[in-house]
């Protein structure tokens, strides 16, 4: 198996055989999250426009999005995983558009296969690799904004990494620590707080805890993020 690592927009656009597109803060672990929470499907989108025709096709439908950090006018809810109440989501569909994840979803148009990247399913996402036996693999770090590298994507691409190759990588918990003051330390200045919530960060970065993955697939509504089980994760 075959397995490199790329960056941001440009390397989504590149990314070949099994692609995993990672956004630590906080798209794909968002997405998690929702499911867990109870929602029924969770539907990725690129652009807001698309976002809001959903609002015609399914008025029950919960809009998740953001740009810049911020959540977008007129969504229900924006990329915060601490915001997520479950009975508003519980058996509902869910669009969700993000300035770097669902970029990155929508632009790996060379990858035979993506699924969503981050750490709180990462044992599973490595499971789920080991079972299908790509000839390639592409870990997409999608950055900030898909445009500069995030520190704590690219620590989950090495991560996946040491997963799947059997290396591992020293002191896991001490660098997701680290990274509240470093990739993460937006989430802890008090000018931010009602937009990254230090609970966010938290959440984002309890690895290892859900035992499914999230493949993208395409029907006639467009992409849906498919939750599929993995079991047993711990291999």
């Amino acid at each position: 198996m075959e397995i490199e690592i790329r960056h941001l927009i440009e390397g989504a656009k590149q990314a070949e055989g099994l692609a995993v597109i990672i956004d630590v803060f906080r798209a794909f672990s968002m997405e998690c999250y929702l499911y867990a929470f109870g929602a029924r499907e969770v539907r990725p989108v690129g652009s807001i426009e698309d976002t809001f025709l959903w609002r015609e096709k399914d008025r029950e439908a919960i809009l998740v999005g953001e740009r810049h950090g911020r959540k977008i006018e007129g969504c229900d809810l924006g990329n915060s995983p601490s915001s997520i109440r479950p009975d508003r989501v519980r058996g509902k569909r869910v669009i969700h558009t993000t300035s770097a994840g669902t970029q990155g979803v929508t632009n790996a148009v060379h990858a035979e296969e993506i699924i969503t990247g981050s750490f709180v399913n990462a044992k599973a996402i490595a499971a789920y690799i080991r079972e299908t036996a790509p000839r390639k693999v592409s870990l997409v770090c999608m950055g900030k904004e898909g445009l500069a590298p995030a520190e704590e994507d690219e620590l989950c691409a090495l991560y996946l990494r040491g997963l799947l190759t059997g290396d591992g990588i020293p002191d896991i918990d001490g660098k997701l620590k680290g990274l509240q003051t470093g990739g993460g330390r937006h989430f802890f200045d008090p000018a931010l707080r009602d937009v990254f919530p230090e609970e966010d960060f938290r959440m984002c970065i309890d690895r290892d805890i859900f035992d499914f993955v999230l493949r993208i697939e395409r029907d006639e509504n467009g992409l849906i993020s498919r939750r599929i089980r993995i079991s047993p994760v711990f291999r």
